[in-house]
């Protein structure tokens, strides 16, 4: 018989509500959680009328175990996503009078802080969980008493009173033996300062006075995703950044003695971003672990290489990608960077030329930068910087002459890479370029 109904009331979600409001444990239940996460605080009247009839909607009521005169506070559901949080503090203490929906203590999460209310009105008798304690939903906290009496716990200020007076008497009539009642109104207008103004600025006007020569402009959507994704970047990621320097001098010669003949043939220039580009494809293979990313809890291993080069655009730094950089040559590089960025600069690049890329390189030096230390392009590991090459002297055989030399940075996430890596990574980068014959040779 009681399956029989049991079995009834779950395919009549409304019927079983009037069934539950029957009992004198349910009446007083005022919170209703509704398939989706959302929290309906409205008295049982108002929160039947809310369900149209028939209603496609279930309706559970707020789960907490009763043993008679003594209820216990359990933790409340806390979102689809979330399972679990931290016992962060209570906001009462073994023997505080709380009423009905009185917070008693706060568990944090991922995402929010959520409030353990109490079910019922009551003396709190003790505390289950410790501060710390990580909870899930329906796990006890605290056990409240119904009808412990309301004078049971003296509260800090009351204490306080019946030690200036050598007894412990109640609030109420202690403030009746020194002040009139009718005149506790009188009292607290007068002492009660006024309210301070409301200011008529919202934050979305400038604080500061508007100055001579100074327009104000709207912030472009490209340059908020920029600000968005690079500030993510740097909360997200340990980033480091290690430095190297490179000797130029047989890459430019390469360049040189080859570049009408390279021209002829292909029908692009020859440059020095597809000599660094087939020296991190190099390094990338000799430590994979740059080539890899973080994924909550695990590490994913790529075995391509996409490599996404930056662009600086009138419109702001766009990043398109060279997909399979591994099985280009030089000539195939050359080639797609130019694609890239004629439509970069043309506007007419594609949110999928774009996405995904498993590095970034980005050649500062074309600006005349020195030294920088680049951000990671998200979810990216690494990020190589190139900058302007300066005849410096350098001690070569014995003898100090000059040479071009360019200094290079790899910042990385140091959560995932060490700088062991980093260092061999960027020491394969500087071999290749100062002797491309490696690249032929497999060395």
């Amino acid at each position: 018989m009681a399956s029989h109904l049991a079995r009834r009331l779950i395919r009549r979600p409304v019927s079983a509500l009037f069934f539950l409001r029957s009992y004198g444990h349910a009446r007083h239940i005022s919170h209703y959680i509704l398939r989706g996460g959302s929290v309906c605080t409205k008295p049982m009247r108002e929160a039947m009328e809310f369900f149209p009839r028939p209603s496609p909607y279930k309706c559970w009521s707020r789960s907490f175990a009763s043993d008679g005169d003594l209820v216990d506070a359990v933790v409340p559901y806390m979102g689809e996503s979330i399972t679990d949080g931290t016992l962060a503090t209570f906001l009462k203490k073994p023997g505080d009078r709380v009423e009905m929906d009185e917070p008693i203590a706060q568990i944090e999460t991922d995402k929010v802080t959520i409030d353990v209310a109490s079910p019922e009105a009551g003396v709190i008798q003790k505390f289950i969980a410790k501060e710390g304690d990580t909870v899930t939903p329906g796990t006890k906290v605290a056990v409240i008493s119904k009808s412990a009496p309301s004078d049971t716990h003296v509260s800090p200020s009351d204490e306080k009173l019946g030690k200036d007076t050598g007894a412990a008497v109640p609030a109420e009539k202690k403030i009746d033996t020194q002040v009139p009642k009718s005149e506790v109104p009188k009292v607290d207008k007068l002492k009660t300062p006024p309210p301070p103004p409301v200011p008529k600025t919202s934050p979305s006007e400038p604080q500061l006075p508007p100055k001579e020569k100074e327009r104000r402009v709207p912030l472009p959507r490209l340059r908020k995703r920029v600000a968005t994704r690079l500030k993510d970047s740097q909360n997200t990621f340990a980033m480091l950044t290690t430095f190297n320097e490179v000797d130029m001098t047989n890459l430019m010669k390469l360049r040189s003695d080859y570049k009408d003949a390279f021209v002829e043939k292909h029908g692009v220039k020859l440059g020095l971003m597809s000599g660094f580009l087939k020296a991190a494809v190099s390094g990338l293979q000799n430590q994979p672990i740059i080539n890899a990313v973080i994924d909550g809890d695990d590490i994913i291993y790529r075995d391509y290489i996409d490599v996404s080069i930056a662009v600086g655009t009138p419109k702001g730094l766009v990043v398109p990608v060279i997909r399979n950089a591994d099985r280009m040559n030089f000539a195939d590089i050359e080639k797609e960077i130019n694609t890239l960025a004629k439509k970069a600069n043309n506007g007419t690049i594609s949110i999928d030329e774009m996405a995904g890329g498993t590095f970034t390189i980005s050649n500062g030096g074309v600006y005349g930068s020195l030294l920088s230390t680049p951000i990671i392009n998200p979810p990216q590991s690494a990020i190589l910087g190139m900058h302007s090459i300066v005849s410096r002297p350098m001690v070569v055989d014995g003898n100090i002459v000059p040479r071009p030399m360019m200094y290079i940075a790899l910042t990385y996430d140091h959560r995932l890479i060490d700088g062991r890596e980093a260092v061999f990574f960027l020491r394969r980068i500087k071999d290749v370029v100062e002797d491309p014959r490696r690249l032929l040779l497999d060395l």
